[in-house]
């Protein structure tokens, strides 16, 4: 995965609460969006409404400073996909993204998982 104002990839860490595997991975769905437990930090953070970033760039008179990305992942990933459900929500797919609050877009830069398509 990659955030839009994120320096560095990141991976989706998926837990064994859905209890499907495909691959001998496990599945994701759409509630898979926990900072810290999910979604992990993506490097260090330039997004200009993070709070971190406005106080370090002032700090630093006005030159941006880039400061450790901690995502903030209140809502689920969208849209999911909405034909197979997993654990009574969307299963997650390559092409679902996820909003930070501080602006940023996560995206996938790898399925992750290639055997099975979801339609």
């Amino acid at each position: 995965m990659v955030s839009s104002f994120g320096m560095a990839p990141s991976s989706l860490v998926v837990l064994p609460t859905n209890r499907v595997m495909t691959n001998n991975v496990l599945d994701a769905n759409i509630m898979d969006h926990i900072p810290m437990t999910n979604i992990m930090p993506f490097g260090m953070c330039f997004a200009p409404t993070n709070p971190a970033f406005i106080a370090a760039t002032a700090a630093a008179l006005g030159v941006p400073t880039p400061v450790p990305c901690v995502p903030v992942t209140p809502a689920p990933w969208v849209p999911g996909a909405v034909t197979v459900l997993l654990g009574n929500f969307p299963t997650l797919d390559n092409t679902s993204t996820l909003m930070c609050t501080w602006a940023g877009v996560i995206t996938f830069t790898s399925a992750g998982e290639f055997t099975v398509n979801v339609p």
